[in-house]
This record gives C-alpha cells, structure tokens and sequence, in this order.
C-alpha cells in the first residue's frame, strides 16, 4: 500500500461497518493507534467518524466511544437512530450515515490526495469512483478474511488500494488479552 509522507490524506471511518469487520475478526480497535498510524503515513488532515445513536436509552455502548473520539482528534459526525418494531414484533434500530459520509467524502476530494474509506459497504462503490475522478487515490480497508466476507467484490475493484484489516490488526488493535479502560474502543451495529 502507496502512502507517500507529503500527501494530504483524509480518514472516512463507516462506524457501523468498521465496528462489524472487526468483530467478525476478533480485533478491538485501538482508535488512539489507528490515528497515530495514519499520522505517520502522511500529513493526515482529518480523520472523520460516522455513526448513529440511539436517543433516549440510559446507556448506549457508543455514546462513551463517540465522546472520547471527539476530545481525541477526530471530527465525529452522528445523528439520532431511527428504532421501529418489525414483523415479527422484534424492536429493530436503524441509523444509515451513507449520505453523510458521502458528501462529506466530495467535498474533501477537493482538499486531499489520498483518503482511506473504512468500510466495505458496495453502496460507496460510485462514491469512490467520483472521488478518484476528482484525482484523489482512494485506499478501501475492509476484509476478505471474514466468513462472510464484509468486503464488496465492486468497492474493493474500484478502490486504487485493498488493505485487508486483518493484515492492519498488529497496528491498529489492542492486544487480544489486553483489559484497559483508557479509551473505549467498539460500537454496536
């Protein structure tokens, strides 16, 4: 994977999606050492993080994650998820940050060289084509490793750059035996 140490390079983090990824690895994300990874590949402008909150609940197992994000150097965009109830009477909770990121993702193509999509959602698969037609490379971690694999055959074509998150795990995650209240690092679908 090309990163070069003058390039502007922009994070897109898919909350949700990563969060998913990771679990069906094994891995916990470290944020505190994906950022400082990222911060040694190149001149890292912004790393962005989306996700969805349920409203109202007591507690929400993301709420902790998305408040030590923002006071930790990443620009954290969230919005309220959507709870309904579906056929079969199970309270379901939906919360799709697509547009989101989307825009957000064009209006950097602007202002980076090189952004780093986490996701393997195949909906960002045209997303990432327009970034590229604006002359920015677009690296896309996911994985393949998975049963199922989290990684969309289209994305992972379009994209300049695969990384698998699995081969990222050593950097980015914390040890698998490691129990630290430091920094939260999981989100619930």
């Amino acid at each position: 994977m090309a990163f070069y140490k003058d390039e502007r390079l922009a994070l897109f983090i898919d909350g949700a999606n990563l969060y998913s990824a990771a679990r069906a690895l094994g891995l916990e994300i470290d944020f505190r050492k994906l950022l400082k990874e990222f911060q040694s590949r190149g001149r890292l402008i912004r790393a962005s993080y989306y996700t969805a909150i349920v409203e109202g609940d007591d507690y929400s197992p993301v709420r902790p994650l998305v408040d030590w994000l923002a006071y930790n150097g990443f620009h954290v965009v969230k919005k309220p998820a959507r709870e309904f109830v579906d056929r079969d009477g199970r309270k379901r909770v939906r919360g799709n940050m697509d547009v989101e990121l989307t825009v957000d993702m064009l209006e950097a193509a602007a202002w980076c060289d090189h952004i780093v999509l986490f996701s393997g959602n195949g909906d960002f698969r045209h997303l990432v084509a327009a970034v590229k037609a604006r002359g920015v490379r677009v690296s896309v971690v996911s994985t393949m490793e998975a049963t199922p694999p989290m990684m969309s055959d289209e994305l992972r074509r379009e994209a300049d750059t695969f990384i698998e998150l699995a081969d990222l795990g050593e950097l980015i995650a914390r040890p698998r035996r490691e129990t630290s209240d430091e920094s939260p690092a999981g989100e619930d679908d």
